[in-house]
């Protein structure tokens, strides 16, 4: 490939900062890397390839000569800069909720809808991390196997909140440890050892966001409607790493366990840990770092047998979650 002029825009985050490491640990193609942030990160260097490269404030001329500008800024900024992005022709992969469910907006797991990637009108939406997980843990089956029915529940770590979270739980967990008094300032309520329903605004039905983002978000990616799909969010007091138990009723027979193992051992982005010997699953911090998403626990479901199987999956909310995904997406086109 030849190599492209790729902005970066919220580089002084922590996805911003994996971004790099995915961009470098994957060679991708580049004829120049720009960092962009707001002015209080301004100024600021961070290391890529051995160079140094100063992070600028991003304003609408930024995007003058590139060729992809991955966002992990907000909503908000992604919105306000979405039309100077397109307009200097650069191709923009948001990973915020912004244009997610946007009409002719592609929403796109390359591992399971790689083609939509190349429908994009000059924008591509990168889905919620925990959507992207759990369909890493359900689309090889999928694929052979049509699904009915999801019942998941995640246990989601503080880096889907950003830095700041991950630093309160740092902060939260001493404070426990020492008897002393922390009042929470990024969440809802003190984050060490402790875990409450994910951090966004419930609706009437009792619905937190990042459920109602995980419904409306896999029948987009899928292409259909007929997926029911019964989600439960939670915060846990882990720093990196998604894990989410999923619960799946398959339209005809369920696969059979080896089966199922084999279909995941042979997807791309998914490794099998499932030793029921050693007890050894799925682990939050065997994942972190790791782009692939684990995923063990494979068992039939002793309610429904012949129909319903059960799998447990971790994936770093940070890589695969988030950028990982998003250059993956870059490298599609």
């Amino acid at each position: 490939m030849a190599g492209k002029n790729v902005v970066i825009a919220g580089a002084s985050g922590a996805v911003g900062v994996e971004f790099m490491n995915v961009l470098e640990k994957m060679n991708f193609p580049m004829a120049s890397l720009r960092l962009l942030a707001t002015k209080r990160s301004a100024g600021k260097k961070l290391q890529f390839r051995g160079e140094e490269i100063t992070i600028e404030e991003m304003t609408p001329a930024s995007f003058k000569g590139a060729d992809i500008a991955l966002f992990s800024a907000g909503s908000s900024v992604s919105k306000e800069y979405e039309k100077h992005t397109l307009s200097a022709g650069c191709v923009m992969i948001d990973n915020s909720s912004a244009f997610r469910m946007r009409e002719g907006t592609p929403l796109v797991v390359p591992e399971v809808n790689p083609a939509d990637a190349k429908k994009h009108s000059g924008t591509i939406a990168n889905p919620n991390c925990s959507t992207i997980i759990m369909l890493m843990g359900v689309y090889p089956l999928h694929r052979k196997y049509p699904v009915k029915r999801l019942v998941v529940s995640t246990y989601q770590a503080a880096s889907g909140a950003g830095w700041a979270a991950m630093e309160e739980l740092k902060d939260s967990t001493r404070a426990v440890l020492d008897n002393k008094p922390f009042t929470p300032q990024k969440m809802p309520y003190p984050y060490g050892f402790n875990l409450f329903s994910h951090n966004t605004a419930i609706d009437p039905q009792g619905y937190n966001e990042e459920e109602i983002k995980m419904v409306k978000e896999t029948k987009k990616i899928l292409g259909t409607e007929k997926i029911s799909i019964s989600p439960t969010c939670i915060r846990v007091p882990i720093l990196r790493a998604h894990a989410e138990s999923i619960n799946i009723e398959f339209e005809g027979s369920a696969p059979s366990e080896d089966e199922a193992r084999k279909l995941f051992a042979d997807f791309p982005g998914v490794r099998v840990v499932d030793d029921r010997s050693k007890n050894h699953f799925p682990m939050p911090l065997e994942a972190s770092g790791e782009w692939d998403c684990l995923v063990g626990r494979i068992r039939k479901d002793i309610s429904q047998p012949d129909k319903g199987l059960n799998v447990f999956i971790a994936g770093d909310q940070l890589l695969k979650g988030a950028a990982l995904n998003a250059v993956q997406i870059a490298a599609l086109l």
